[in-house]
């Protein structure tokens, strides 16, 4: 079970995973890639995985501003709206999505990398970004997991919420292929109709079980600290 970090504590862990995240951001548009898709309608914005790069990069920022706003003004403690964005973006957002790029890319990967990430982007893309898109945003999230505990809301508000997002990216690969005649992702292009509406249902379907897993592993971790809290403040009775 988990135990609170230090204020202070969590604000060096935060600065090193968000100048990490800036960092990688910035190689990723830095890169002088021939690759296709970069040049093409949408750029980068268009895959899930740079959104997700952003994404994180903000949350973490944000944690580093609710850090900073602690240690200097700890009498008159961090705006209660605040934590509560906090809260929402890593249980609604951060968590989920960044479990589901690291899963079904290297699902996708391992079953037929040219489908997701051809191989002739082993040229353009060094191995340690490839790993810092897909690989270190699990580890990243877990470890915010642990050191700080997170609300989670009303569990139907949240999934819809998630399945809002969903829909709304998966919108707008519909709407690059309508505009440019391409697909976002390798694997569209070689589906059916019928397959290309199978796997958009599936995938949009998979964000809710991950929603539920780090509600899951959250409570798993922070429930000994819960228990006591409830207990300082008389809302247990054992």
């Amino acid at each position: 079970m988990a135990a609170a970090a230090s204020w202070g504590s969590c604000l060096c862990v935060h600065t090193v995973i968000f100048a990490w995240y800036v960092f990688t951001i910035t190689k990723n548009c830095s890169l002088n890639t021939d690759a296709p898709g970069v040049k093409t309608y949408g750029g980068r914005w268009k895959y899930l995985t740079f959104l997700d790069l952003v994404l994180q990069c903000v949350f973490f920022g944000l944690c580093v501003f609710i850090d900073i706003v602690h240690l200097i003004l700890p009498a008159k403690g961090v705006p209660s709206l605040l934590v509560k964005i906090r809260d929402k973006i890593f249980t609604i957002l951060a968590f989920p999505l960044a479990a589901f790029v690291f899963s079904s890319f290297w699902s996708l990967y391992n079953y037929d990398r040219e489908l997701v990430y051809p191989k002739y982007l082993d040229d353009i893309i060094p191995v340690w970004l490839n790993h810092a898109m897909h690989t270190t945003i699990l580890p990243l999230v877990l470890v915010q997991m642990y050191i700080q505990n997170h609300k989670y809301g009303g569990r139907i508000k949240s999934i819809i919420g998630l399945a809002l997002f969903a829909f709304l990216y998966l919108s707008g690969v519909l709407w690059v292929h309508y505009v440019s005649d391409i697909w976002v992702y390798p694997i569209m292009a070689k589906l059916s109709p019928v397959g290309l509406g199978l796997f958009f249902g599936i995938a949009a379907l998979t964000m809710a079980p991950l929603y539920l897993l780090g509600e899951k592993l959250s409570r798993k971790i922070w429930a000994s600290a819960e228990e006591k809290e409830e207990v300082r403040l008389g809302w247990r009775v054992s």
